[in-house]
């Protein structure tokens, strides 16, 4: 049984593209998190050099900062904000850990307080929503490119397979974030 004095102080969301990631951490900011998110990293990096904010651009930029600082770049770029805000917030919840790299990164430098949550969809919906998406939206042709290059060049596999828990979306959002919140209640994560 989990107690208040184990509880964590950071929960990742880890997941595919589409999987639902960003509605979870949204939703938990809307209850009053700290939240940060992974990607944000990369679109700072693409507006920096000037580009236009598009998939392909992001991907040359996630590639290219991991080929020069190495697997985990991203995760060690995130890690003095992430404990800056450990400092001002009983908890923080991190959208996009990407890699294996990148998980076994925080959690040697934030220790057992991470609690990793895998946002599972299948494919077929994933796909659906990443063309229909607002906001960097995907053909499915695009969107398999970016689930073969995340899997195969940024070890996404591996926070999936070894989080601690998972959730499943693949119905209503309002039924994901309601199994999100008895998830968070169960583990008395607070804001």
């Amino acid at each position: 049984m989990i107690t208040v004095k184990d509880s964590p102080r950071a929960l990742a969301l880890v997941g595919m593209p589409g999987a639902g990631k960003t509605l979870c951490a949204k939703h938990l900011e809307s209850q009053g998190y700290y939240q940060f998110r992974f990607g944000g990293i990369i679109v700072r990096e693409v507006e920096r050099r000037g580009w236009p904010i598009t998939p392909e651009n992001e991907r040359i930029v996630r590639e290219e900062i991991r080929a020069h600082e190495g697997i985990a770049a991203i995760a060690q770029r995130a890690l003095p904000h992430l404990k800056t805000a450990l400092l001002a917030n009983q908890s923080i919840i991190i959208d996009g850990l990407y890699g294996f790299s990148e998980y076994k990164l925080l959690r040697a430098e934030l220790g057992t307080t991470m609690v990793v949550v895998a946002i599972t969809s299948p494919r077929w919906l994933r796909y659906h929503r990443l063309t229909t998406r607002q906001e960097r939206p995907l053909t499915p042709e695009e969107a398999e490119r970016r689930d073969y290059q995340e899997i195969e060049r940024l070890e996404k596999g591996g926070p999936i397979a070894i989080a601690d828990y998972t959730l499943i979306n693949d119905q209503q959002p309002e039924d994901l974030l309601a199994a999100l919140d008895s998830l968070v209640a169960a583990l008395a994560f607070q804001p």
